[in-house]
């Protein structure tokens, strides 16, 4: 059993009133290790050592805290199959795509944002024959960085790297639901002697030591990343505080596909957009919006496709598809998928648990799913299911399709598909979305923004908005 401690002023350390929570292997249903369940204690502990170091680290310059980031790289990736199998044991997912998506996508992070601090330019004015105005970007301060589940490790170094390369202590939390790579997080920061407080993780519950984490006052700035619930819930309880906030929330993405696209990319792409990690991706194209007239032809390939997934031990090298993250999650998946019927949805692929042979026989295993006959106004194209579940939902011409893709309360992300060149520029400046990708899906660069509109978010991150988001901007003015 594998005990699962909180990192904080450079010692590992259990929870102040030594209460765990279970960790359990998603493939499997058991039990394999104990985590610390943090509370208000453990929160304020960890937020008063980041105020402590705050002041050396924000003074270091940018070259010696881009080192430490590098080194914090170079941990990882020397860990590489070790933080692979930590991620695919704790959240279900197959080994190989831990190995070769995420973890490296970890790395980068880090090795990404050492550059940016060391690279990045701040803005000067001369106003002609009165004075030089000039921009001062300066430490925010101490920050809580939250991380969901689903890509634990990456999602959390997507957080931490900017917030350390720009000079701020952080508190990181974790999903209690797959905590690990977090931990082996810790361990890299501890062995290679990053300074003790610079960076602090805890682990628990959001009512437990979340909430005191983002209400403490001497954290400046909270980078979350999660359900719009919960994102609500942080906007509230900071809002007489003003901290700076970035909330990245949830989504119920459209991938829109045109008679006139690329069939074989469209397919390919669609399927990947629905069902990478097993659906649960903020970024995931759940509503499949598809052209009338190329419908039959579409669905016909996009349900082959999609049978090739087929749910199987993750830790097996052939594995594509896993297991879903926990058993709450799975029965919710399950409870979307018979409102579905009730709705009056037509079942065309999966719909079932599905059952592992050998020791993942109690495995949270859901393998694609796939209705039609729902239109875009019901329950279940509009709210998040965050599962592998599709909808394929037909149009008429681009003004319907703007209007179906348009039509939630969501704005993350949206694929299209098409060979207009025009058309691809008019919808993409018409669609309600922060992220908009055409003949592709998840193709991302760092340097760009990333967020959403409406209930998917507040602020952005990526490349210098991750800069702007982790510092404060001072304004001085020399006069001739």
């Amino acid at each position: 059993m594998r005990e699962l401690l909180h990192y904080i002023d450079g010692e590992f350390c259990a929870a102040s009133n030594g209460r765990t929570l279970p960790s359990i292997e998603p493939a499997t249903a058991v039990v394999y290790g104990s985590l610390s369940d943090g509370n208000s204690n453990d929160a304020a502990r960890a937020v008063a050592t980041a105020v402590r170091a705050q002041s050396s680290w924000g003074s270091l310059a940018p070259a010696e805290r881009a080192a430490w980031l590098r080194k914090i790289a170079d941990g990882i990736e020397a860990r590489l199959e070790e933080f692979a199998l930590a991620e695919s044991l704790d959240s279900g997912k197959p080994v190989f795509a831990a190995r070769t998506i995420d973890i490296p996508r970890a790395i980068s992070n880090f090795r990404f944002f050492a550059n940016a601090a060391e690279l990045y330019a701040s803005e000067a004015h001369e106003q002609h024959g009165v004075g030089l105005h000039y921009t001062l970007r300066q430490p925010l301060g101490p920050v809580v960085c939250i991380s969901p589940w689903n890509l634990p490790i990456y999602l959390l170094s997507w957080k931490i790297a900017p917030a350390l390369a720009f000079g701020n202590c952080v508190v990181a939390k974790p999903s209690e639901v797959t905590p690990l790579t977090a931990y082996l997080l810790a361990q890299v920061a501890h062995d290679i002697g990053l300074p003790p407080g610079v960076l602090n993780i805890v682990h628990g519950t959001g009512a437990g030591i979340g909430n005191a984490l983002v209400s403490a006052r001497a954290i400046k700035g909270v980078s979350f990343t999660g359900s719009t619930a919960t994102g609500s819930a942080i906007a509230q309880a900071t809002a007489a505080q003003f901290k700076k906030l970035s909330l990245e929330m949830g989504g119920k993405n459209a991938t829109i596909v045109f008679a006139d696209a690329d069939f074989e990319l469209a397919v390919r792409e669609s399927v990947r957009a629905a069902f990478s990690n097993q659906g649960q991706i903020c970024l995931c194209g759940s509503r499949i919006l598809v052209e009338k007239s190329l419908l039959p032809k579409f669905r016909e390939a996009f349900l082959t496709e999609a049978a090739k997934l087929i749910p199987a031990d993750p830790a097996l090298e052939s594995t594509r598809f896993g297991a879903l993250v926990s058993a709450p999650h799975l029965n919710k998946v399950l409870g979307a998928i018979a409102r579905a019927h009730e709705e009056g949805g037509r079942l065309l692929l999966g719909g079932e648990r599905v059952r592992v042979s050998g020791r993942c026989e109690d495995g949270y295993f859901l393998g694609p799913t796939v209705f039609d006959q729902l239109p875009n106004e019901s329950a279940t194209n509009q709210e998040e299911i965050f599962g592998p579940f599709a909808t394929l939902i037909p149009f008429d011409n681009e003004q319907a399709a703007l209007l179906h893709a348009n039509n939630s309360i969501y704005g993350l992300a949206c694929a299209l598909f098409t060979s207009d060149v025009k058309r691809a520029h008019r919808m993409a400046a018409q669609l309600a979305a922060g992220l908009v990708w055409v003949n592709t899906w998840m193709q991302r660069d760092l340097r760009v923004p990333f967020g959403g509109v409406k209930s998917s978010g507040l602020g952005r991150e990526g490349g210098m908005d991750a800069m702007r988001f982790f510092t404060e901007a001072k304004s001085v003015t020399i006069a001739y």
